[in-house]
């Protein structure tokens, strides 16, 4: 599977950004997260891993330039 057809779930996203659960689902409320989507049944939910990778990227710009 390519990287950009890559599915995370939960877990991976958190490991991958560091973001707890609550945090991550708080930000996809205010929409200032990637959209998950279902993914093999109404209780899976999933993100595109490069969707993922875009989010860290332009996180860490803001990180580097609030110091």
């Amino acid at each position: 599977m390519s990287k950009q057809m890559q599915i995370l779930r939960i877990k991976q996203v958190q490991e991958r950004t560091g973001l707890s659960k609550s945090t991550i689902w708080r930000l996809c409320r205010k929409g200032e997260f990637p959209k998950s989507f279902p993914i093999g049944g109404s209780k899976c939910t999933g993100w595109l891993a490069s969707e993922i990778d875009a989010f860290i990227s332009k996180s860490v710009p803001v990180a580097e330039s609030a110091k």
